[in-house]
């Protein structure tokens, strides 16, 4: 039975989209792969753009009939138990198995990203060594192939803003603080800047600084976010609806009714307004990568 008005419809769209993969990925047509699981061709539409919930037990059979991994069929299962919910936190290590990182799916299909960061560089901009830093503080328990397997994945999504089709555009609205504070110590902190500096130039990408003088601004309030928009059909219509993310300490949260999208579009447009201008940020960057060079 599909969910009600009042749902997230994160859950369904990723799991829509890892079936529609696996499919492709089998060389079935939708047609083919209708007729073998004995459903329609307009109920595979649905599945596949996120219009409808799902029982494990039909993943199950799709994932069966796509020559799927266990490990995978275990987690789009545990994905489908997610579709009936109301709204949806995504929390590591709960039905769904940790480190099946639903966040990449959604930014891949993105075509714009606005970003606010108060503590830390965001992972599209990410030089290896800050993140190994980060992932290490973040993993204590983990050996040293995990923690590289995770910069590696992190440093593999980074080719999203430089690719040749459709790169999203990228604003990031950074807290002064980001700079100030030296993760990894003085030469990861120089190299970490220089690169912010070389990202900034891309023309799908800009970087703001909001200015420790800037006082209260929307950013002290919601804390870190993004807002991630999808592209449009012909008619100008979207082909998802806007979703906020929010990376907790535990699980990631995933907002995407209307009102909630709109609360935080305002926080964004006043965090970008509070910024400094893109040129002055490019300076400040300089500026206190220098410090940290000759620190």
């Amino acid at each position: 039975m599909p969910e009600g008005p009042t749902g997230s419809t994160v859950p369904r769209r990723q799991l829509g989209r890892y079936l529609r993969d696996l499919r492709n990925r089998s060389r079935l047509t939708v047609r083919a792969a209708a007729r073998r699981l004995e459903w329609s061709e307009a109920k595979m539409w649905r599945i596949e753009t996120g219009q409808t919930s799902l029982r494990s037990l039909d993943v199950e059979a799709m994932c069966k009939v796509y020559g799927a991994p266990a490990e995978l069929t275990e987690a789009l299962m545990g994905l489908a138990k997610e579709t009936k919910a109301r709204g949806w936190w995504h929390a590591y290590g709960d039905v769904i198995p940790e480190g099946f990182d639903l966040f990449i799916g959604l930014e891949e299909a993105a075509s714009k990203i606005a970003w606010y960061e108060s503590e830390l560089v965001p992972g599209l901009l990410q030089t290896e060594d800050y993140s190994r830093v980060i992932m290490r503080a973040h993993n204590p328990h983990e050996d040293g192939d995990e923690i590289e397997r995770r910069v590696h994945l992190r440093s593999t999504r980074q080719v999203l803003l430089t690719r040749v089709t459709d790169p999203p555009v990228f604003d990031v609205a950074l807290n002064e603080a980001v700079l100030r504070r030296p993760i990894g110590g003085g030469k990861v902190m120089a190299a970490q800047l220089a690169h912010l500096a070389e990202l900034g130039e891309l023309p799908n990408v800009t970087i703001k600084v909001v200015p420790f003088n800037a006082g209260l601004h929307q950013g002290v309030l919601t804390g870190p976010f993004g807002i991630l928009r999808f592209p449009l059909n012909g008619d100008g219509s979207e082909t998802e609806p806007p979703t906020v993310y929010a990376d907790g300490y535990t699980g990631d949260l995933y907002l995407d009714k209307p009102n909630e999208v709109e609360r935080y579009d305002a926080a964004f447009t006043n965090i970008w307004e509070t910024a400094l201008s893109e040129q002055a940020s490019k300076l400040l960057i300089s500026e206190v990568a220098g410090s940290y060079e000759h620190g």
